[in-house]
């Protein structure tokens, strides 16, 4: 082989390795930063496609309703902590900082948050349900599944 060809090989040798590099870092970025999106009942009992279970210290999203009864507010912070349930399951969840104007008990909301032992998530961010113009499908369909059964008939089951 010639000394032409054989830099021109290197070239793009070099070229696609270092593509490949770059593409397998942005991969790795975009994977640590996904907040997946759960309902209680996926957290405890796993996604219905997959069955996987979230693990302890993980990222995600939690979508359900506030669970009527459950808000405790403490009177010397802004910490709170409250249930959200589906037909499914219920999480604890725990935050500490000024909740939306829209949260109230029997809401739909969104946790975002960290995942800890026992199924309790400690949250960053609250998001209150607001109107019916858009909902991602999904969340539609995890507040329809909410409704079917009120929290009252939840909560006496559960025991």
């Amino acid at each position: 082989m010639n000394i032409r060809r054989r830099n021109r090989l290197w070239l793009v040798s070099s070229i696609i390795l270092g593509v490949g590099l770059t593409f397998s870092l942005v991969l790795y970025a975009l994977s640590s930063s996904i907040d997946l999106f759960y309902t209680p009942g996926e957290v405890i009992y796993g996604k219905r496609e997959t069955q996987k279970v979230p693990e302890v210290g993980q990222r995600l999203r939690v979508g359900g309703m506030v669970m009527p009864g459950t808000v405790v507010r403490d009177p010397d912070s802004l910490k709170v902590t409250f249930t959200v349930y589906d037909a499914e399951a219920e999480i604890d969840v725990s935050y500490d900082g000024i909740l939306p104007d829209l949260f109230k008990e029997g809401q739909g909301v969104v946790v975002q948050g960290e995942l800890e032992p026992n199924n309790h998530v400690m949250a960053k961010e609250v998001l209150a349900k607001h109107d019916e113009n858009y909902t991602p499908p999904e969340i539609e369909q995890a507040m329809q599944e909410n409704h079917k059964r009120p929290a009252a008939m939840y909560k006496d089951n559960a025991s």
